[in-house]
């Protein structure tokens, strides 16, 4: 990831003790120590949890192929009418939507994200390999619905690694490289699509899009058995670290959020977590609203075809998805990086989404080549609102950390609903102009917006509780405050 931290700026951690003042980083050496340990420490991580991007870029590019494949054979060779084909689509989430929660569960428990999750893309990427032995819609139906099954362990997942080593003035920053991967998937993607539909057809006597599923496939079990080696586990469960480092990873859980990150605040049985994240009302609103913004964001499964109303041939119009993508990078990594600054979160997030509103307006107004090709520009670019949502969510249920994995779990495969939804709001008849596509984001993305401010204004009454409860208590130093 990135080997930037905010670890300069930290002050000394020290405490008064009957008018004695105790320095908490003597065990590090002091504080000056500390600093030097804590920057070899976040670079070490940073280094080791970019794995994390190549993987997410094989998850996207192999649950997004389709996609690419639709205008080049794939439909006529398993004679699919569109609703099949938006079928095709939404089955993935179902399974991934299922697996959500139990596979959270599990990795909380056995604490092996590095050889849970490349376990899991090793199965995912022969799973999508065999799309492309298909030869009619019920095979490819089975395929596609188990991709989705075995892919749900992956993001969630890498959300709670990420949670389980960096602070809230980091995380902001760090979700947003990981979510790159996801963007670079619709800017690369398309282009490696590009290379192999262009070039392979009829190779050995497969059509291209057969290749297309054979060899992205293949490239995601390579990269998974390399991700065995370079993934860390949680703090107390990766063998790489020092004991110097061990400690440290612990303590600044615990100084982030005022209590530490392990079993501190578990009560009850294993399940105790799932009951937690379930009853809290809060979960499932801001569920809802991550859920409003990913049916707005539902075009990028249809991207090459909307790039094809500009009235290229299909080798450009592939060409011409990865600009868009590659804006909404820089824009993304600009967005959290000054959100996690100026540790608020609302306001980063719907300037984002007024942006793909005003986006989708303009592609609604002209058929216009150049100005329906910028529109593409400001919508691909809301994705930063939903990354920055996403280092909000984390920072929103911090403790306890079985909550949280299963917090993860319910948010982001209860927004998977959006991606099954949004499969059918782009049907061919409403082409080439899309019209009713595009203001159905629009409804989308404001229902979201006004839900993203419910949801700040009810943190901002939680945060002048505890402040009064400090008050009561004599405590003068600030404790924890949810950002808005």
């Amino acid at each position: 990831m990135s080997s930037h931290s905010d670890v300069g700026s930290c002050p000394g951690s020290k405490e008064h003790v009957a008018n004695e003042v105790v320095d908490l980083d003597a065990e590090f050496g002091g504080t000056e120590a500390r600093k030097k340990l804590e920057r070899r420490l976040l670079w070490k991580l940073d280094l080791r949890m970019s794995i994390l991007v190549v993987i997410y870029i094989l998850n996207y590019i192999d649950r997004n192929n389709a996609g690419a494949a639709r205008s080049r054979g794939l439909t006529a060779d398993l004679h699919l009418n569109d609703q099949q084909f938006a079928t095709l689509l939404s089955i993935l989430y179902v399974g991934y939507i299922i697996m959500q929660i139990p596979s959270n569960m599990f990795l909380n428990y056995v604490g092996k994200p590095s050889l849970y999750l490349p376990g899991c893309m090793i199965v995912w990427g022969i799973i999508s390999a065999l799309t492309g032995i298909t030869t009619n819609f019920t095979g490819a139906l089975l395929t596609r619905f188990f991709l989705g099954f075995v892919e749900a362990a992956f993001f969630p997942g890498a959300l709670f690694l990420i949670s389980k080593w960096y602070k809230r003035t980091e995380i902001g920053f760090r979700t947003a490289i990981l979510y790159c991967g996801n963007i670079i998937s619709n800017a690369f993607g398309a282009l490696i699509a590009s290379g192999i539909l262009g070039g392979m057809n009829n190779y050995l006597g497969h059509a291209a899009w057969r290749w297309l599923f054979y060899i992205e496939g293949a490239l995601t079990v390579f990269v998974a058995i390399c991700a065995i080696f370079i993934l860390p586990d949680f703090p107390t469960t990766t063998k790489w670290l020092s004991d110097d480092e061990r400690r440290l990873a612990l303590r600044r859980m615990q100084e982030d959020a005022g209590v530490g990150d392990q079993n501190e605040t578990e009560e009850g049985g294993r399940a105790h977590g799932l009951y937690l994240a379930v009853t809290d009302w809060k979960v499932w609103w801001f569920a809802m609203a991550v859920n409003a913004i990913v049916v707005s964001l539902s075009f990028n499964a249809y991207f090459p075809t909307l790039s094809a109303t500009l009235g290229y041939n299909p080798t450009v119009s592939l060409l011409l998805v990865a600009p868009p993508f590659i804006f909404a990078v820089i824009v993304t990594f600009s967005l959290s990086r000054h959100s996690d600054y100026t540790q608020e979160r609302f306001y980063h997030i719907i300037a984002s989404y007024i942006g793909g509103i005003l986006g989708f307006i303009i592609a609604i107004c002209t058929m216009n080549t150049a100005a329906r090709y910028v529109s593409l520009f400001l919508m691909a670019q809301s994705y930063a609102g939903l990354v920055v949502m996403l280092a909000w969510m984390s920072n929103s249920f911090p403790r306890p950390p079985s909550k949280r994995a299963v917090t993860l779990s319910i948010i982001n495969g209860f927004s998977q609903l959006g991606n099954v939804a949004g499969s059918y709001i782009w049907p061919s008849k409403w082409g080439p102009t899309y019209r009713y596509s595009y203001g159905i984001c629009i409804a989308a993305t404001g229902v979201s917006i006004i839900m993203s401010w419910m949801f700040k204004e009810h943190l901002k009454t939680l945060n002048k509780e505890l402040e009064r409860k400090e008050q009561e208590q004599g405590i003068k130093e600030k404790g924890f405050r949810y950002l808005l």
